[in-house]
């Protein structure tokens, strides 16, 4: 049994709490949070211990994961903190994304988890499903040939106006790291982005990317569209074959470019997906897989560098807006 803890247990923190706790190869040790009544009823509702203090649960408690579900500006400001502490304490760690707003925090958490040889990982979860296993298998066979381009669209309504570039490092750590599952480092960034009517943060952005394979790449984000409608669209393609992904799990389909042949999964009505927050799980499940498989630190899939390196083209691609648009090396961001 891998013992965890799970910091921070409002509603992202409670669906991390809800599926530890189901988990037949976890037990939920401990809860912890600043607000004494919501860890209170964390705690009774999980029937665990609750903590209000990081430090005091790591102390007192045998724990080999803590699990960061806290939130702050831009949805990653609060995330450094508690990392760190666990880091320090020798535990792997999973972290919701961003693993922060702050690119030099998230730098020294990646270092200080290499440097103590401890698993940083991230909950990249759209990388965790059925149909990105498939298009990430048929590129290892070489059934798409050299990979040419990647198109991303990932859309959803969010009214937040909390800071200019809110829409980008909360939402496309999702987006920019499925792109890197399938094609590699990204090198270069071109960002537009535009304020929708009554906003003022930079809401939609198409943003083109060159990766260092030479293979090119663009994404379309959105925080002014509709959740009633499918979110999310990858399509991958090289000089044999592309896939398209819809909707994150729904479909996948592969069309090789020489034969009349489609290869098509579908997410099966029984035993299938069945709502995005399962996808959750199944990044939740396969780290605790990969800690039990004693996988090193740094080949943990969704890892903690992963993150970093899309947070990197975030960071990128915000510059090129300040700059109207100026191409701009990935490589520069620190």
């Amino acid at each position: 049994m891998v013992r965890v803890a799970v910091v921070g247990v409002n509603n992202i923190g409670r669906r991390h709490c809800a599926i530890y706790d189901q988990c037949p190869d976890t037990e939920l040790v401990a809860v912890c949070d600043l607000v004494e009544t919501r860890v209170a009823q964390a705690a009774a509702e999980f029937q665990t211990k609750a903590y209000t203090d990081l430090g005091t649960l790591l102390r007192e408690e045998d724990v080999d994961v803590v699990s960061i579900a806290t939130s702050g500006v831009e949805g990653g400001s609060h995330h450094y903190a508690p990392a760190m502490l666990a880091i320090e304490a020798g535990k792997d760690v999973l972290v919701e994304k961003p693993l922060s707003n702050d690119l030099d925090e998230a730098v020294t958490m990646v270092q200080r988890a290499r440097e103590k040889g401890v698993r940083l990982a991230c909950d990249l979860n759209h990388r965790f499903v059925p149909a990105a296993y498939k298009g990430k298998e048929l590129i290892d066979k070489g059934n798409l040939g050299e990979l040419l381009f990647v198109n991303m669209r990932l859309t959803i309504r969010n009214p937040n106006e909390s800071s200019p570039w809110f829409h980008m490092r909360a939402l496309h750590q999702h987006s920019i790291d499925v792109m890197r599952y399938f094609a590699g480092d990204i090198a270069r960034v071109q960002a537009f982005m535009v304020k929708a009517p009554g906003r003022s943060v930079w809401s939609t952005c198409s943003i083109n990317m060159q990766f260092t394979s030479g293979a090119v790449g663009h994404l379309t984000g959105s925080y002014d569209m509709s959740m009633r409608h499918p979110i999310e669209f990858c399509e991958v393609a090289g000089n044999r074959g592309r896939f398209v992904i819809d909707n994150v799990y729904e479909n996948f389909c592969f069309y090789p470019h020489d034969q009349d042949e489609l290869l098509v999964q579908r997410n099966p009505l029984f035993g299938g997906i069945g709502n995005f927050h399962e996808t959750m799980a199944n990044r939740i499940h396969h780290f605790i897989h990969q800690i039990q498989e004693n996988v090193a630190p740094d080949r943990i899939e969704g890892s903690g560098k992963d993150a970093l390196a899309a947070q990197r083209v975030i960071e990128a691609a915000i510059q090129s807006q300040l700059q109207n648009g100026a191409v701009i090396d990935v490589e520069n961001m620190r």
